[in-house]
């Protein structure tokens, strides 16, 4: 119980403790001020419309996983649970993902291992997605993270120390070296067992990827979902009389920032998205990284862009909730068949 209570609790807590950090230390009336002169709202429709489709996508691509272990939800149940997904994630990190392998699983009729075998291999497709843009923005960036640096030489000399630290590599280098024998063992400990069994799955679950029907859509799929989310923060930029001159260089920056930001479990990424928001805007002259006090256009920036983005979350949330509530009292009266999964399903 007190694992539990402290799974939630500390990414609650971490999320809560930099949003008050950030909030306590910029002019509240600044910031007020920036919002109300300084933002065309209109753009934030456009920009829910395009986040509505990188859900729909991302629902496309689940399909396929799910279809090559022979689970055919159909595509308006499943975007739903995607909906769900990110409202759930609101309340409790990772909570979302639960609860949409259980939805899907309890639906179909499906086994929940397999369901979660197919929802760890789309958010490992993430990661290495996130890895690969963040490799290359920062060699297209790095005069502009070269002139940051100069501009803070307190921060590149902590970073440089950090970097050519000893204790660094040997860390690095006992990791990898575990994980290596984590991956080899066969060990009868409780704990190692776990953690090999875990490894082992979740290599398996990205690897059955390059094995599965429509692997070339799952790419495509890919593409449009995180398309869409750099095409939202494109947009934004021309919602902020102040960011109207930045370039796709810089909203690459601050797409790679934020998702990293958004990768750290707290609620939504509640106050890391903002932290990231605002030092990647700082690296293009917008305010200064200074945490004895944030530029207040900055933190408009970022508030405004996460706080509308879970409105519309939330709208979604309630959405699903009652769609999932007529979906399940169709079932029980007979109006909506649902299959058992098992047969082999047509792409």
């Amino acid at each position: 119980m007190l694992r539990k209570i402290l799974t939630y609790l500390i990414p609650l807590l971490i999320g809560v403790g930099l949003f008050y950090f950030l909030w306590i230390n910029v002019d509240s009336e600044q910031l007020l001020d920036c919002m109300r002169y300084d933002v065309d709202y209109r753009w934030f429709v456009l920009i829910a419309f395009i986040s509505i489709w990188s859900h729909v996508f991302r629902a496309l691509r689940w399909r396929l996983q799910l279809r090559a272990i022979n689970i055919d939800a159909p595509l308006h149940v499943l975007i739903c649970s995607i909906f769900g997904t990110y409202a759930m994630n609101l309340i409790f990190p990772r909570l979302g993902e639960v609860w949409r392998c259980g939805y899907i699983a309890e639906r179909q009729k499906a086994s929940f291992t397999q369901v979660v075998g197919s929802m760890v291999a789309d958010r490992m497709t993430d990661s290495v997605t996130v890895i690969i843009l963040a490799v290359f923005t920062f060699f297209l960036a790095q005069d502009a993270f070269h002139s940051f640096l100069d501009t803070y030489p307190q921060i590149k000399e902590k970073l440089w120390n950090i970097l050519t630290s000893p204790a660094t590599w040997g860390i690095a280098t006992a990791t990898i070296l575990f994980a290596v024998w984590l991956i080899r063992s066969h060990s009868q400990n409780k704990i190692i067992s776990k953690l090999h069994t875990m490894i082992v799955n979740l290599w398996q679950g990205f690897y059955a990827i390059t094995k599965m029907e429509g692997k070339w859509y799952f790419l495509l799929y890919t593409i449009l979902i995180w398309g869409c989310y750099f095409i939202q923060l494109y947009l934004a930029k021309f919602a902020f009389s102040f960011t109207h001159d930045l370039g796709v260089v810089a909203i690459l920056v601050l797409f790679v920032l934020s998702s990293f930001g958004m990768g750290i479990p707290t609620n939504g990424g509640l106050g890391s998205y903002h932290v990231a928001i605002i030092f990647g805007l700082s690296v293009y002259g917008i305010g200064t990284f200074d945490t004895t006090g944030f530029d207040p256009q900055a933190s408009a920036f970022a508030m405004l862009e996460w706080g509308l983005q879970t409105v519309m979350l939330v709208i979604l949330g309630i959405y699903t909730a009652i769609y999932v509530t007529i979906d399940r009292q169709r079932i029980a009266s007979g109006k909506t068949i649902v299959h058992r999964s098992g047969d082999k399903m047509r792409l």
